[in-house]
């Protein structure tokens, strides 16, 4: 941290301004600032111009004279800054000289427009009473300004603030106001501070970082003394522990996860405040005038302070160029301004990744060192300060006794001779299973001497057996190697330890669907996968809990999540790359050549039951005998299952629903059936039969006469693709149905998280489509939907819908939704014009690419061609699709939506008005341009909208 030089002292103030100021202990460096002094403000210029003026125009009050300074004043600013922002374009990665060159410009302004204050308001009869300091405090006070920073400032007095005072800091604040600057500013006496600064800790903390820009010197450089004799040196454990707990309420407002891919860059886990509580910390309890000067007073090496300075530096590049972007103070690294922020810096695309994705995985990377460099300096600080209660607050704990070599140092883990334990390099995996078995965190001692020693970790090593077993006793043994992975991720050992792993450490998917970075997923996988196994989701997960018990494979199922997305980041496809590596690691971990093929064969179909389940109709007796003859046992069925599942949850923390639960339970049961039973049991007769059976249960209270009448009018496609439940509702709306009717039925469907709309009348063309725009109008987004007509030519459609947080649709709004519907139907609402002002991307989302895959698939099903439409999605998508597919005379008789936060995937079961599948060619082409150019209208009229 940097401290710049005062600005030229303005009229009336004590000429050892800077001497004074080095005395109480406040001594700045030099800065080297974006642009010249005199190409940025002349202060001197400017005050001797504005006073010029004034005197020549005369004015009549102050606040015309005030008038003209600011007019002045309003074109140096406004000249400083253009010539600042222009500086920056052209030399886009050094922060650091432009927040020091926006804090020298701001010192300028506030000290002409005190200088024109002071003249304005000369004091009567000079005396003590009437001397005034104007201090910068707060980032300000650190002379670290970004382009819209806000400016904070103390004017400190000797005694109580006169009326003399009172009007020149009124002028002063009026200038800065009329300047469109944003000011917070305290009025205060050196008792005041002290008391105020005891009192209060953020009071405490900007006056901490108080810096003299003009006035009386000497007045500033004597609360710099009364602030450290009577409180400073007093109260160092109270700051420290005061910061420590704010810093955790701020982690836990901004989400508490260093990898949220849209960080705080300044608040959020990782970031610039972070870094400046650190700083603070070491002022507050050392008196060190710079970051720097945490060197020597022992609490960073001279080696992670330059880490400190490397991870600060970056994130101040990316902050000045936020406030750029968004011509405001935007901390925020939204979707939307990551991919400018990026190109501002030089990134480019490479290897098959975006540019925007290089850059967030560096972004990730310095989060991460700011965490090691904080946890360093936490623990350094409370081997020196520690209260002796709290030191022994793990004593009672139940912990183990540390083996031999280690010992423990604060209740944390620590070597005993670190020559010795770098004899054995086996013993830089040893130290985390001993963490995980002892419960102890890691001394910062440790972290150092491991990260420093990561070379040990050689091919040699890799290759060792025991190496092997020390690192899958880490993933099995303990019951929760998150912890330990996280730690090993975060040190450099894991992918020391995998190479094939270092790719995907820190790296980003930009897209909206995935929360996390894909190193944090994969560890957060294998934490849902620890927790089911430790009894804990056993209500969530019924499924996964169940087959766990049943006993599975644990190596080969610790080993697949660890490895299932390490070929991300490439231009092949992950899943095949993935296992080309895991064929490789595998052996190499320890795993037998029957773990280690099961292993590869996981992480090449770890996306295939996901896939089926969300994409493909599961009610479709091919789907399911497709996906059987793929897993071939068992076995590999329910290690699938539950690597499906980990993954899923590992996505993010509102990915998992009770609608992908269903889905996958469905799948799992079917699949089991068809390899113990035979995929021959698999067929449409028998499903038929089963589901009439269980329809006639259902409706007991029927007569024989219309139950046989119920089961005899729809086609087979109807009995094999609803649970009896929905055929239930539709044999009751379809009961003494008139042809002009349209009978609805609304009903939350707590198990699927979803709300089911069932609609039955008179079919005719291009009904779904109808019902889908009506959908879409009162903002129901469809996860899944059937429709099917009857022998006797009534259309049963049914859609499953979800809000846009995916809960199930409100019940009360049913009410409204069915008076859209109803309008719709009878042509009083047209969809695709009332969509007009709807159809818009979010702003967050425009700059994700999704391009669009069209499939046509005619032997994925037995008796439907299969139409897979993968693109960006939006609310009148499903209407603009099934539209087409209507106006083509083509049959909808199932739509599957699969829905990745911005991207969508849409599968349609159809056939053509013959009741075919879509076998010609030139047909097939046809349509799939047809469906593309309703896809690229939408995303025009979206854009236009937005």
């Amino acid at each position: 941290m940097t401290l710049l030089p005062a600005a030229s002292p303005a009229p009336g103030s004590e000429p050892k301004a800077r001497q004074t100021e080095a005395a109480a202990g406040y001594a700045p460096a030099a800065v080297s600032l974006l642009l010249p002094e005199a190409a940025i403000i002349d202060p001197d210029a400017l005050t001797r111009a504005i006073l010029g003026e004034i005197a020549a125009e005369a004015p009549a009050d102050p606040k015309a004279a005030r008038a003209i300074a600011v007019r002045t004043l309003a074109t140096a600013k406004t000249e400083a800054n253009a010539a600042l922002e222009a500086a920056f374009r052209a030399r886009p990665t050094e922060a650091r000289p432009l927040i020091a060159a926006q804090a020298f410009l701001t010192d300028g302004l506030v000290s002409t427009a005190f200088a024109v204050a002071l003249k304005l308001h000369p004091a009567p009869v000079p005396t003590e009473a009437e001397k005034m300091a104007v201090l910068a405090v707060g980032g300000y006070g650190r002379a670290e300004m970004a382009p819209h920073s806000d400016i904070d400032l103390l004017f400190l007095t000797p005694w109580k603030t006169t009326p003399w005072a009172e009007s020149v800091i009124e002028s002063l604040l009026y200038m800065l106001w009329d300047l469109k600057l944003k000011v917070g500013h305290a009025s205060r006496t050196i008792r005041d501070c002290v008391r105020l600064a005891r009192e209060d800790i953020t009071i405490r903390t900007a006056l901490l970082e108080k810096r003299f820009v003009t006035g009386d010197a000497a007045l500033a450089a004597e609360l710099g003394e009364a602030l450290w004799s009577e409180l400073f040196r007093k109260t160092g454990p109270e700051f420290v522990e005061a910061k420590l707990a704010e810093r955790a309420e701020r982690h836990k407002r901004q989400g508490g996860q260093r990898y949220v891919l849209e960080p705080n860059v300044k608040e959020g886990k990782g970031g610039l405040r972070d870094l400046q509580t650190l700083y603070w910390i070491g002022k507050y309890l050392h008196r060190v005038a710079k970051a720097a000067g945490l060197v020597n007073a022992g609490l960073f090496t001279q080696e992670e302070y330059e880490t400190f300075r490397r991870a600060e530096d970056f994130l101040w590049v990316v902050r000045c160029h936020l406030h750029y972007i968004t011509g405001r103070p935007a901390d925020q690294l939204t979707f939307d301004l990551q991919p400018e922020v990026a190109a501002r810096m030089g990134y480019q695309d490479q290897n098959g990744r975006r540019a925007v994705e290089v850059f967030m995985q560096d972004y990730f990377r310095h989060a991460t060192r700011v965490g090691e460099l904080t946890r360093i300096f936490l623990t350094g600080l409370e081997a020196r300060h520690a209260k002796r209660e709290a030191s022994l607050k793990g004593f009672f704990k139940l912990t183990k006794r540390v083996r031999k070599g280690y010992k423990l140092v604060q209740g944390r883990l620590d070597v005993a001779h670190p020559q010795e334990f770098l004899k054995d390099k086996l013993n830089l995996l040893r130290v985390f299973e001993e963490a995980l078995r002892t419960g102890h965190l890691l001394h910062p001692n440790v972290m150092r001497l491991v990260a420093a020693n990561l070379h040990l970790i050689d091919e040699d090593m890799r290759e060792t057996p025991e190496a092997a077993r020390i690192f899958l006793d880490l993933l099995l043994k303990h019951g929760n190697p998150e912890r330990s992975l996280r730690r090993m991720n975060e040190l450099g050992v894991l992918s020391a330890f995998i190479p094939e792993f270092e790719p995907i450490v820190a790296m980003m998917q930009f897209n909206v669907y995935h929360h996390y970075t894909v190193d944090e997923h994969t560890i957060q996988c294998i934490s849902t996968l620890a927790m089911i196994e430790r009894g804990e989701l056993v209500e969530d997960l019924p499924l996964s809990s169940s087959i766990l018990s049943g006993g599975v494979n644990r190596r080969v199922l610790y080993a697949a999540l660890l490895l299932h997305d390490i070929g991300k980041g490439r231009p092949e496809d992950h899943s095949i790359l993935g296992a080309q590596i895991a064929r490789k690691v595998a052996p190499r971990l320890g795993l037998s050549e029957e773990e280690s093929e099961t292993v590869e064969w996981l992480v090449r179909w770890h996306l295939l039951m996901s896939d089926m389940a969300q994409k493909r109709d599961i009610g479709d007796p091919r789907t399911v005998r497709d996906f059987a003859k793929a897993v071939k046992t068992k076995k590999r069925l329910d290690l699938l299952t539950v690597l499906t599942v980990c993954d899923i949850r590992g996505v993010g923390p509102n990915t998992w629903n009770n609608w992908k639960a269903m889905l996958l339970r469905q799948l799992h049961q079917s699949t089991a059936d068809a390899l113990e039973g035979g995929l021959e049991t698999v067929n449409r007769q028998n499903r038929e039969d089963e589901a009439k059976r269980a329809l006639r249960e259902a409706l007991a209270d029927w007569d024989a006469k219309e139950l046989r009448a119920e089961t005899a009018r729809h086609y087979a496609q109807y009995w094999q693709g609803l649970e009896t439940s929905t055929q239930a509702v539709f044999a009751r709306l379809l009961r003494g149905i008139g042809d002009d009717e349209i009978r609805i039925d609304l009903e939350p469907d707590e198990s699927r998280d979803a709300t089911r709309a069932c609609f039955a009348l008179a079919d005719h063309p291009g009904i779904f489509s109808r019902l889908a725009g009506a959908l879409a109008l009162v903002g129901a987004n469809v996860v899944d939907a059937r429709t099917y007509t009857s022998k006797d030519g009534y259309a049963t459609a049914v859609f499953w819908v979800q809000d846009s947080e995916g809960h199930p649709y409100e019940v009360l709004r049913l009410p409204r939704l069915r008076q859209m519907i109803e309008k719709t139907l009878k042509g009083e609402v047209v969809a695709r014009e009332a969509l007009a002002g709807r159809d818009k991307v979010k702003k967050r989302e425009r700059e994700f690419r999704f391009p669009t895959h069209i499939t046509i698939d005619n032997e994925g099903s037995d008796i439907y061609t299969i139409i897979e439409v993968d693109t960006r999605d939006r609310p009148g998508l499903l209407y603009d699709l099934t539209r087409t597919l209507a106006n083509n005379n083509i049959s909808i008789v199932s739509a599957v939506i699969a829905t990745y936060g911005a991207q969508v995937v849409d599968t349609f079961y159809v056939k053509d008005m013959f009741g075919l599948k879509l076998h010609e060619k030139r047909r097939q082409e046809a349509l799939e341009r047809k469906l593309r150019q309703a896809i690229a209208e939408g995303a025009e009229r979206a854009r236009a909208q937005g």
